[in-house]
């Protein structure tokens, strides 16, 4: 691996680099928070070769989007499962809207 390649790792939004401990602190929450979410399957970080858990910051992300339902209220499961469906409407969304432009088709509303 060059430097050139760990450097880039830096833009890389799916790239673990943060440990749960540093995750939980920047989140500010409990590293409890961290794997609660996790077996409610939101997110599933990678393990390191000695098994510790990594986020990346789109794991972070969404892991702030949760932790900002359940400190309104929600239950975690339910929290989880809204922002799942979030992120996967985000995504048809993206997808719609990048078919649309190939098609030159742009809806009204989303035409710039």
């Amino acid at each position: 691996m060059t430097a050139d390649d760990s450097f880039s790792r830096l833009d890389d939004d799916d790239y673990p680099a943060y440990t749960m401990g540093r995750a939980a602190e920047m989140l500010g929450t409990t590293q409890g928070f961290l794997r609660a979410i996790g077996e409610a399957r939101l997110i599933t970080p990678l393990r390191s070769e000695g098994g510790h858990r990594r986020y990346s910051r789109y794991q972070l992300r969404i892991a702030a989007r949760a932790r900002e339902l359940v400190d309104q209220g929600t239950p975690i499961e339910a929290a989880c499962r809204i922002v799942i469906l979030e992120d996967q409407l985000e995504e048809a969304q993206r997808i719609n809207a990048e078919h649309r432009r190939n098609d030159g088709t742009a809806h009204p509303t989303t035409a710039v």
